[in-house]
């Protein structure tokens, strides 16, 4: 039997709309909440969830 589970917000902790499975693997996904509504970038590899941090935007220099 293939085991699911809900993809639950890195931020608000809620379920979102998105079902994984042993199986899947997610890279640089953008996983959108619509409880707190917001968009975070994760990484799922064996039911195993990982925030990506994005860089700040730097200033060009001259």
């Amino acid at each position: 039997m293939n085991e699911n589970e809900w993809v639950r917000c890195p931020i608000c902790g809620n379920k979102t709309r998105d079902r994984i499975r042993v199986d899947t693997i997610l890279v640089n996904y953008p996983l959108y909440c619509p409880k707190c509504k917001q968009e975070t970038l994760i990484s799922v590899r064996q039911l195993k969830t990982t925030v990506i941090k994005e860089p700040d935007a730097q200033t060009q220099s001259r």
